[in-house]
């Protein structure tokens, strides 16, 4: 059974490889490959220090690098309504 599910959000840090600053950002969860350890999903929040990613942006985040996992009351998922 999957640790994650459908609606879920999941707070990954981002590192800017520039400058070095740190940004805390959520990533609506798509699916779980609990198998390599990896969540699927697409970024849920504007960066304002990092520009190397953007809103809406598919990403594939490490069991490891995730901080948190919350479920929101309302999703900003326009498919899970």
């Amino acid at each position: 059974m999957n640790r994650y599910r459908s609606g879920d959000h999941v707070k990954v840090e981002f590192i800017d490889e520039e400058s070095g600053q740190r940004e805390w950002m959520w990533v609506a969860f798509d699916y779980a490959d609990d198998g390599n350890r990896l969540v699927f999903g697409r970024l849920d929040a504007q960066p304002i220090l990092n520009s190397g990613v953007r809103l809406g942006q598919q990403l594939a985040v490490s069991y490891g690098e995730i901080l948190d996992r919350r479920r929101f009351a309302k999703s900003t998922d326009p498919n899970s309504r």
